[in-house]
């Protein structure tokens, strides 16, 4: 399972952090073997249709994020249903899921992980547990570790990774109470997809 998901990185040709500090290390498979994974990966060119560049921009974003086929088609259908932009609508539906605001703010090192914590029941919001990865976090929404979790071998180490943390401008951050807070929509995202080819893939 580990080294199908670091095939995802490679036939896409782009880092998607799927499995966080791994990702940029020496031990990568995508660092390794910089090349789309099979017989024919070394001889291939990147190249085709513009539907092509289209499913490859929405492969990077259901990889990313761990959206399936039918998540992906209701956050685009919701998304284009809101007032506003729809790129920016998708962007901060993507952020605002629970599980990428615990990998934002330094708890997890990366969404795959945050995800984890979040489905067993590792972490609250407004001081409540959440087991729902795609929970949409509000502005002035608490996000923190379950008291009872707090002895998880993987929270151990929390202090160390938040440490030195920055988080998002969007994001505060209490690193001693190990609880960050949403302060504002998120906004001035770095992404590695283009959203409007995606948006133009729904529209077909």
């Amino acid at each position: 399972m580990f080294r199908a998901k670091e095939k995802r990185e490679r036939a896409l040709g782009v880092k998607l952090s799927i499995k966080g500090a791994r990702s940029g290390s020496p031990k990568s498979a995508s660092v390794r073997r910089p090349y789309p994974p099979g017989v024919h990966g070394k001889g291939f060119r990147r190249s085709g249709s513009e539907y092509k560049t289209q499913l490859q921009e929405k492969q990077k974003i259901r990889f990313s994020y761990g959206l399936n086929d039918r998540q992906m088609n209701n956050l685009f259908r919701k998304a284009s249903g809101r007032q506003g932009n729809i790129t920016d609508n998708v962007l901060q539906a993507l952020e605002s899921r629970l599980d990428n605001v615990v990998y934002r703010l330094g708890f997890a090192e990366s969404r795959s992980i945050a995800r984890q914590l979040v489905s067993h029941g590792h972490m609250t919001v407004n001081g409540r547990k959440v087991t729902v990865p795609s929970y949409s976090v509000k502005v002035s929404d608490r996000i923190g570790i379950r008291p009872e979790s707090k002895d998880h071998p993987y929270l151990k180490g929390i202090d160390e990774r938040t440490k030195n943390y920055v988080a998002p401008a969007w994001l505060g951050i209490d690193p001693e109470k190990h609880e960050g807070v949403m302060l504002a929509k998120p906004q001035d995202v770095d992404v590695t997809f283009d959203i409007n080819a995606v948006v133009d893939y729904y529209s077909r």
